[in-house]
């Protein structure tokens, strides 16, 4: 099996692994964690999202580590067609985009319709935050 090709940039004075699609994220698995940046991240007081953080955050000690970064890309392996969606700024997923052939696909895609469906939207494509 040929090696993943990751991609670097410099900031500042260090070299950076390039985060850039869903093909990096289905190989994050295979980075040698000496080339991570960061083992550690906190939950709070950063310009992301603290509610996804939490979520990511599957301990409770306020800190994200690899081993729960690699978690959540293997669940929204299963959750979604193609990781490149997890690249989307539009704050919405298509429910297109959901993996109907896992059985957390299938769970969540049930559920994106269920909601629709409360919502008074059973033709809606996509399902977001606010839904």
């Amino acid at each position: 099996m040929e090696k993943y090709r990751w991609r670097f940039f410099r900031a500042g004075a260090v070299d950076q692994v390039a985060l850039a699609d869903g093909d990096d994220l289905a190989h994050l698995d295979e980075l040698d964690q000496k080339l991570w940046v960061a083992l550690s991240c906190p939950t709070r007081g950063l310009e992301f999202d603290s509610r996804t953080l939490e979520f990511i955050d599957t301990d409770h000690d306020g800190h994200i580590r690899p081993g729960e970064i690699l978690a959540v890309v293997r669940w929204a392996r299963d959750a979604l067609r193609n990781l490149k969606d997890v690249f989307r700024r539009e704050g919405k997923v298509a429910l297109a985009a959901i993996n109907d052939e896992t059985p957390l696909g299938k769970e969540l895609l049930a559920e994106a319709r269920h909601i629709l469906q409360r919502l008074g939207r059973p033709e809606a494509d996509a399902i977001s935050l606010d839904d």
